[in-house]
């Protein structure tokens, strides 16, 4: 059966290459049309060539392939996400087969969000040994034909490069070769997919030993002039930080110190502690690399998983500088790819668990301010998928509102803005509070490149006019927009802006009355849409040549 299918339901599946002669038999394949990423790497600032030091993360979950395999979704309850992209640059799908394709529903989320995806190419033990003997020691046109297959395969199933992983010692013949391998996949790799990459993992020495290092020297720096940039082993200590930031030079940005969450081996720290060795990393201005942050999930639990993946998280935010959006039309109901039903319009749809990381939606910032902001995700309630954003805080005394900030943009505003905001009050004095969107601008001309660390106050708030209803040119498109249902409350806004830089998009509670004690209150977010009036006005593009293939009609 061709291994694009699940043997058991039919139902089309993510598959990896085992062996040297699965990848050299591999070729593109009209079963394929499921495997390959529907989603276009979306653009966002800094670019990743930004000189800024880069977060990458590695996926390493009970040998990958689970749930996650299923393309078209599975019933899976408590399924393990990843929904943190604004805050990651890089995400490398890992598994110990030789050649892992990212499952496509990870390319789908991850590029959705504008992150890079890459594969792992792997070797290990003895068989590793065997396998690079035979298509290093032989020479150029052997090499030269495994890099061109992995080269095609990314550029095949729509993802973005390679993380090579040889986990064994090399013989004088094929060590001799390796450096000249990595040269040309890297070279085909960026000449197959618009910024592809290609990482090298610290763990072969220029004579073939097998040696970890833990620290970019003279014994394998020869790799990582050869490629996009090179991940570092686990453990380290600040003084192979100071050796490695020497001799990278300018390419520092370039060298990704593992973080194995897990704390395995001696370890600055890992777990909770994470923030510990990002810390020291950060300090001497270089890339991490986190591996297996899935620890949250496999070793607390999947009962708290969201909850504990916040925490997580928001421990590390002040090491990871975070990712801005650069185009429009933006329009995300906030759902993870999961949930315990599904909703439409406000209304469950469907009841009981389900699983796909290809419908997760655009990801905002998430926040954890000493329990005075904080921002979850709700799996109880939704407007559209199966989860909403619920933002919970405290108005302090004497306040009258608070901004808790959704996104970040880099880009020059359009003249005209339309803004749509679906939400819902919870908690006994909803009715006391006032919710709406407020953008933050910068006059044109101030950028920042992702490397100033102060940044100017914003020039402007703009409290966006309220409309009573979408505007004649987008009723059609907005139909919900006149009204929510099911409790949720739809706003529509316009803004109009001149000569001037978009900065934040911030959600904005307000209480009535000013009052001397503090006031709680918990509000969920459906939908939030933010469009440039002036290209919403065009008609959509035709859908051109539509074909369908392999029916079957019952």
């Amino acid at each position: 059966p061709a291994r694009q299918f699940d043997t058991s339901t039919t139902a089309p599946v993510s598959f990896f290459l085992s062996g040297l002669e699965e990848l050299l038999a591999w070729q593109p394949d009209s079963n394929d049309d499921f495997n390959i990423a529907a989603v276009p790497l979306a653009k966002r600032q800094p670019p990743l060539h930004s000189r800024r030091p880069r977060t990458l993360v590695c996926h390493d979950m009970r040998g990958g392939y689970l749930e996650d395999r299923f393309i078209q979704g599975s019933a899976t309850r408590n399924p393990y996400v990843f929904y943190h992209w604004r805050y990651i640059d890089i995400f490398v799908y890992f598994s110990h087969h030789t050649v892992t394709i990212p499952p496509v529903c990870w390319t789908n989320a991850a590029h959705r969000n504008g992150v890079p995806v890459l594969g792992t190419f792997i070797t290990e033990w003895t068989d590793g040994e065997k396998l690079c003997e035979a298509f290093l020691a032989g020479g150029a046109e052997a090499y030269c034909t495994v890099s061109d297959q992995l080269a095609r395969i990314a550029q095949h199933y729509g993802f973005d490069g390679w993380l090579v992983n040889m986990e064994n010692k090399l013989s004088v013949a094929a060590v001799e070769n390796l450096s000249p391998f990595l040269r040309h996949l890297t070279a085909q790799v960026h000449s197959a997919v618009p910024g592809g990459l290609v990482i090298w993992y610290d763990s072969i020495l220029e004579n073939g030993t097998l040696r970890w290092q833990n620290e970019l020297n003279e014994q394998n720096r020869v790799f990582f002039d050869t490629c996009d940039g090179l991940f570092v082993n686990y453990n380290w200590k600040e003084e192979h930080l100071e050796r490695t930031r020497r001799l990278a030079g300018q390419r520092h940005t370039d060298i990704y110190i593992g973080v194995d969450v897990f704390a395995r081996g001696d370890v600055v720290g890992g777990g909770f502690d994470t923030n510990k060795s990002l810390s020291l990393i950060r300090k001497h201005g270089l890339s991490a690399a986190i591996f297996a942050p899935g620890w949250v999930y496999e070793h607390l639990g999947e009962e708290n998983f969201l909850q504990n993946e916040n925490k997580f998280w928001s421990l590390l935010a002040d090491y990871l500088p975070t990712h801005s959006i650069c185009t429009l039309p933006l329009a995300t109901s906030f759902s993870l790819g999961m949930g315990t039903s599904r909703f439409l319009t406000g209304k469950e749809e469907e009841a009981g668990p389900w699983y796909n990381l290809s419908a997760q939606e655009i990801q905002p910032l998430y926040m954890e301010r000493e329990d005075q902001l904080v921002t979850s995700c709700c799996l109880q309630d939704a407007w559209c998928g199966g989860s909403s954003l619920r933002v919970q805080g405290t108005i302090p005394p004497g306040e009258e509102r608070v901004a808790i900030r959704l996104f970040s943009f880099q880009m020059q505003a359009p003249p005209k803005l339309f803004l749509n905001l679906l939400y819902k009050m919870e908690g006994p004095h909803h009715d006391e509070f006032t919710v709406a969107l407020e953008l933050t601008t910068w006059p044109s001309g101030t950028c920042h490149d992702g490397n100033v660390t102060s940044l100017p106050e914003p020039h402007d708030r703009h409290h966006p006019r309220l409309l009573p209803a979408p505007p004649p040119g987008l009723s059609k498109l907005l139909s919900a927009c006149n009204h929510g249902s099911h409790g949720w409350t739809s706003r529509c806004y316009e803004v109009e802006l001149r000569g001037c830089s978009l900065r934040d998009l911030s959600l904005l509670v307000s209480r009535h009355q000013s009052s001397p004690q503090e006031t709680r209150f918990t509000c969920l977010l459906g939908e939030v849409r933010v469009l440039d009036v002036a290209s919403v006005a065009a008609s959509p593009p035709q859908v051109q040549s539509l074909t369908a293939s392999q029916l079957w009609w019952q």
